[in-house]
């Protein structure tokens, strides 16, 4: 391709309307008759229904209806699994709102349609919902018990084991010549959006056509879901994706509000419309993160790692949901990261507990894996007597083994491998920006009173879920070219990749590309979404295939015009033109569209290393960041701009995990954590000194662009590299982090326990 377009760090298309205040988000569209939608949700964590009367909501002026399950004459519908659709799963589906029981503090038990909010939050206080406790099960060790069941049928709270597999593990641990036990967890957070949640709904009653607005993330799949619950075929539903304000894996998926909110338009023949406020979005947007790890790790006495073993508590909430299978998948398949570790026996189990629900957010399982490993090899260096950068230089992946294996997971039977890098690259790079050698130094002592320490990290990170995404391209009335996608938009910049990556494969300037359109169903025949860290690999390869078809449509078209053959047709900037000088304006063709796929099984793995400097305040339990660089190897970056803002995104996302970030229940199931005065989030003044380092030494084997999905890479590794720093730093208090996030009260802590142990000596 003459065009270089990709690889050039060109500006957000998309940011001009968004400075400009001209972003459309769900929250903007006001119909004409629209009715809001508000929730009445459960204050009890666990309990079973006695009735519901909403007589007195439905005398209140302005209140034009109530929904609730007995509005739903077959019941409520089930939500179904969107990824590892397993029979075990089946019976922990969520309902669209709740009919026998009430499992989490913020589950649906009414829908109130008013002419305004405020009618619609008054109506809530009137309605008298009798509902008789039962005992919380509020953390997996109550699960575990089974003493109080959240689904009696089951006569068990744990609804699966994910058995990751490799190798002998068991046989690799009788004559290990060094083992290391632990046990360590990682906290509840989750991803926090700027804009909560929303969904507009219109129901025609005319022409039976149900649209639906404020889709995000996977809208194709969400309208299959929905054509089922409602009883309509697919294409009499139109999802469309309006600008979103964040998505981090956890908006977009389905939720009983995308079912609720098109029911009670079609129900009231009025379009209705809900927009989450923040403690809704606080307490029932899928959380993550929340495990528990007893891990050995057997190794060689020169630090060869032999196997890892253990188990995984997941907290899974009160449902399965669509996507919340993964993160707990994820940690047991991928807990050996970057590092070589022929013989693997994790088992994952996934327990029911009374509160919200978990889905994935960014980087799911990745996070808590990398926590988990990183931290263990620094304790078994310490343990050998081995530095502790050298001890992951024999351990780190090289080129010349990849492809490489990583463990298999029953009862999915999911196989996967890395597709190529040199893991030991990256380390190399982080530790030569971050100037090891001298900042190294400095940990444990003592400057100004702080403490500094250095800490390490290593990370993969997979991409490219299939197994397709579609693109279009068409000619516009001006002769300008659209592209449209099966892919959706959750912030990451697609309209400027997209149009980068469509202007070099059609040769065209790329002012050209004129618009492109994501994400709603009417654009292509079918869509997959933006999850996966898969955008850019999988619909930019489609674009590529739509490309081709859309050059052989023009040239084909072209050559019956002119009178001569397809290949002799050229294509420049506003016209075609052929042999003998003649030529044709493109607007001639407008209309003219082709459409392309990408098919693939296969996961990309972009990978890197973070290096971390920090100083703690043993006595206030603060860490601050000196400095801090993440490497990453994304194969081929399209747009280096945007790819660099991605990664820090990422990786403040992380920080804000690592130390910050905590979504607390107490022994009864209720939240602690319902505003922002108690969850803690990173703002610019916490982690101002963050850099990122791209680089592109081995493109990936498995798509035409060669790219590998890279928007999680920060947030991975944050946990393990922060935590590692916090050791080195606090070592002469004898602190070994073995939870996150490293909240204040926890550096205390750990501080005040040291200086006990030390006294007693």
């Amino acid at each position: 391709m003459k065009n270089t377009f990709i690889g050039s760090p060109m500006e957000r298309r998309e940011d001009l309307r968004f400075l400009r205040g001209r972003g459309q988000y769900v929250d903007d569209l006001a119909p004409q008759n629209l009715l809001y939608a508000v929730i009445l949700r459960s204050a009890v964590a666990h309990g079973r229904i006695v009735s519901i009367d909403t007589s007195a909501a439905l005398k209140i002026a302005g209140v034009r209806a109530v929904i609730t399950a007995k509005d739903m004459p077959s019941g409520p519908p089930i939500i179904p699994m969107r990824l590892q659709p397993l029979p075990e799963f089946k019976p922990f589906e969520q309902p669209v709102i709740a009919h026998d029981k009430v499992r989490y503090v913020g589950e649906p038990i009414a829908v109130v349609l008013a002419t305004s909010v405020a009618i619609g939050e008054d109506a809530l206080e009137t309605i008298d919902v009798k509902i008789e406790p039962l005992p919380a099960v509020a953390d997996w060790q109550v699960a575990a018990r089974d003493d109080s069941l959240l689904f009696d049928s089951q006569g068990t709270n744990r609804s699966l084991v994910f058995q990751a597999r490799k190798g002998d593990a068991d046989t690799s641990f009788v004559n290990a010549p060094y083992v290391r036990r632990e046990r360590m967890r990682t906290g509840r957070h989750y991803g926090l959006t700027l804009e909560p949640r929303g969904v507009m709904a219109e129901w025609d009653a005319a022409n039976g056509k149900l649209t639906v607005s404020g889709a995000a993330k996977v809208p194709f799949f969400n309208r299959r879901i929905l054509a089922k619950q409602i009883g309509l075929p697919e294409d009499s539903i139109e999802m469309i994706e309006n600008d979103v304000g964040g998505g981090y894996g956890a908006r977009g998926e389905f939720y009983p509000e995308d079912f609720l909110i098109p029911f009670a338009a079609r129900h009231v023949n009025r379009p209705v419309k809900w927009i989450e406020d923040r403690r809704e979005n606080l307490m029932a947007m899928n959380h993550a993160r929340e495990t528990e790890a007893e891990l050995e790790v057997a190794c060689a006495r020169d630090g060869t790692l032999l196997a890892i073993r253990g188990q995984i508590h997941t907290d899974m909430g009160a449902y399965m949901r669509t996507n919340g299978a993964v993160g707990a998948r994820n940690v047991a398949q991928f807990l050996a990261g970057p590092y070589r570790v022929p013989h693997i026996k994790i088992d994952s189990q996934l327990w029911m507990t009374n509160k919200t629900p978990v889905g994935t957010y960014r980087g799911p399982g990745r996070f808590e894996a990398n926590f988990y490993v990183e931290r263990l090899l620094d304790m078994i260096a310490d343990d050998l007597g081995i530095d502790r950068i050298e001890l992951r230089r024999r351990n780190l992946i090289t080129a010349a083994e990849q492809p490489y294996g990583v463990a298999t997971v029953q009862p999915t039977d999911a196989k996967d491998e890395y597709d190529s890098g040199d893991y030991r690259a990256t380390l190399e790079r982080a530790l030569k920006e971050i100037d090891w050698p001298q900042a190294s130094k400095l940990g444990g002592r003592l400057i100004d009173g702080k403490y500094h320490g250095v800490g390490v990290s290593c990370f993969i990170e997979g991409g490219a879920a299939g197994p397709k995404e579609t693109a279009r391209l068409e000619v516009n009335d001006d002769g300008t070219i659209s592209v449209f996608l099966g892919t959706s938009s959750v912030g990451q910049g697609v309209e400027t990749v997209f149009a980068q990556i469509a202007a070099d494969a059609l040769e065209l300037p790329i002012e050209r590309i004129r618009h492109v359109h994501h994400g709603s169903t009417a654009y292509v025949s079918d869509g997959y979404g933006a999850y996966h860290s898969r955008s850019t690999v999988m619909g930019g390869s489609a674009v590529l295939d739509a490309a081709n078809n859309f050059l052989a449509a023009i040239r084909a078209a072209g050559a019956k015009r002119l009178g001569c053959a397809p290949a002799a047709i050229k294509i420049d900037t506003d016209k075609i033109s052929g042999p003998d000088g003649q030529s044709l304006p493109l607007k001639q063709f407008a209309g003219l569209s082709a459409e392309g796929a990408f098919l693939n099984k296969k996961h990309t793995y972009s990978y890197g290393a973070h290096a971390a400097h920090i100083a703690v305040d043993p006595k206030l339990g603060r860490i601050d960041i000196i400095d801090y660089v993440m490497v990453q190897d994304v194969g081929r970056a399209v747009n280096p701009l945007t790819l660099r803002g991605q990664m820090i995104g990422s990786l403040v996302q992380g920080l804000g995990g690592a130390v910050l970030e905590h979504l607390q229940y107490d022994e009864d199931g209720q939240f602690l954590t319902g505003s922002l005065a108690d969850y803690l989030l990173p703002t610019a003044s916490d982690f101002p000194n963050l850099r990122c380092v791209v680089l592109e030494d081995f493109p990936s084997p498995i798509n035409p662009l060669g790219v590998k999905g890279a928007g999680e890479g920060g947030i991975i590794a944050a946990g393990g590299a922060i935590a590692n720093a916090v050791a080195n730093a606090l070592q002469s208090f004898g602190a070994d982090p073995r939870q996150l996030p490293l909240t204040p009260t926890y550096i205390w802590e750990l501080a005040q326990a040291g200086q006990r142990k030390a006294a007693a000596e």
